[in-house]
Parts: structure tokens; sequence; C-alpha cells
């Protein structure tokens, strides 16, 4: 009696298509590729074999996390062919006023989630939630985020919702193309791993004052646990809300802990 392999099928029945030849033929472009745009035209020919699904882009984390908003299109962050005309220009204008909370999600993730997801996770209300109000003028109704070794993210798109299509081996799948595709990124662009923006340097001292401020310390008790006066201290919190660019100790704590300065 002669037996028919079954075809592999995901968590809800669905045919999962045999990728093996299609991640063959990725990974051979990706690696003769020679510009960013070619890697990305490869990574969205060989997703739209899985998924009816686009690239967004790639973009690479600055060393310090608030620092993305200095990224620029080209030398930081990639977009595909296939992104809605003028979608960034808004995006990267708002970027210099306002925080992405997805941005930030990533930059602490070593995994893939879909927009929806981080709205139902966040459930950001007000202004946060102008980068998907912003995507949704332009015909993004989702898109799949992968945080690449919280140095890249690389990101897919969709005019749909993405749960209904997305399941687990094609998440995985989708994750280890995007992968591939942000090394080579990295092999083909300018890299400085020293570019931190303009900011100057924050100072062990007064980071020390802004972490006994994050627990609830008063200037004298600051001053007595680190053995400074209080006006030391308070010189210390000047200057570094003027590093950080702050208005007030409240504000300098939160974007300490934003650019991971302090725990």
């Amino acid at each position: 009696m002669t037996h028919v392999a079954k075809a592999p099928t995901d968590g809800r029945g669905l045919v999962v298509p045999p990728v093996t030849p299609f991640l063959t033929e990725f990974t051979g472009l990706v690696a003769r590729a020679r510009t960013p745009a070619a890697v990305l035209d490869a990574l969205d020919a060989f997703a739209k074999r899985l998924l009816p699904i686009d690239v967004l882009g790639a973009a690479r984390f600055p060393v310090q996390s608030s620092d993305w908003r200095s990224t620029r299109l080209g030398r930081d962050v990639f977009l595909h062919s296939s992104v809605p005309e003028g979608w960034w220009q808004e995006y990267a204008a708002m970027a210099v006023r306002e925080h992405d909370p997805g941005i930030m999600m990533a930059r602490a993730s070593l995994t893939a989630f879909t927009w929806t997801e981080t709205m139902q996770m966040l459930d950001p209300i007000g202004i946060d939630r102008w980068p998907y109000e912003l995507a949704l003028k332009y015909g993004i109704r989702d898109a799949l985020t992968c945080s690449v070794g919280r140095r890249w993210i690389v990101s897919f798109w969709s005019p749909k919702v993405l749960n209904s299509i997305l399941s687990q081996p094609y998440r995985i799948i989708l994750f280890a193309a995007a992968s591939f595709a942000a090394l080579r990124l990295e092999q083909l662009i300018d890299h400085d791993p020293r570019f931190m923006g303009k900011r100057a340097r924050v100072t062990p001292r007064e980071l020390a004052v802004l972490r006994l401020i994050s627990a609830g310390r008063q200037t004298s008790e600051i001053a007595a646990v680190l053995g400074l006066g209080e006006e030391t201290v308070r010189s210390h919190l000047k200057k570094v809300q003027g590093k950080l660019g702050v208005r007030n100790r409240s504000h300098a704590v939160a974007e300490a802990i934003r650019q991971q300065l302090i725990p």
C-alpha cells in the first residue's frame, strides 16, 4: 500500500507551503546583494511567497534609544519600494516630537510581534496612538515587527490585520528571514559603533544622583548618601537635565530610564 505524505499544516489546519527551495534562493540573493534596496527586494519576494504581505523596511537602532529621532533615511533607515508614498515623511516629522511606543517595545524585545498585538499589550491612549493612526491614514492596517539582536528592526506591513493569517510557523520563518537580511545590511552599510547622537556624556556622579532620585530620595538625603553638599547635588541635577534636554527632575529620571542609563 502506497502512503502519501501529508502537507504540513499550521495550528489551524492551514497548509504551510514547503519553504526550503525558497529559503535557498532567498539566502543566495541576499548574500550576493550589494545594496540595502537589493536586500529588501529579496526579503519582499520571499515574504510574498508565504503570505500577502510586503516589506516595510529596516532600521538600525542607535546606541541610545532616545537617539532614534536622529536616524536618517538611507543611513540608518531603509524603506522598501512598496511603502505608501508620504508615510515616512510624516512619520519622521512626528518622531522628532513624540516617542513611538512600538519602537521602545522593539528595543527591549528579542522576538517578533504585530502592531495589533502591540496595541493590545500597551493599550496606548491619546498621543501615544499617533504611529498607528498615521499608518492607517496611508493604508497600513498592521505590521509584523522583528527585533534582531536589539540592534536592528525589520518590519513587514499589510493592509489587513495580520493575526488572522500569521500563524506561528509563518512568524518563525519570517523572523528568520528578517534576521538574515539584517545581518547582510550590517555588512553593507557604514557602521560606527560610537554613534550616540550629539548629546553630551552623562557623568557617573550625575547618574548616581538620578538613581537616588528615582528611588524617592530628597536632595538632603542624596547629599548625605553620596557625601556631597546639597548645592553640589543640585548642580549635578541641573547639568544632567541640560544634557538630557528635560524640564524637571521627574522628567530627567524618566528620560534616563528610557535611555537605559539607570535601571
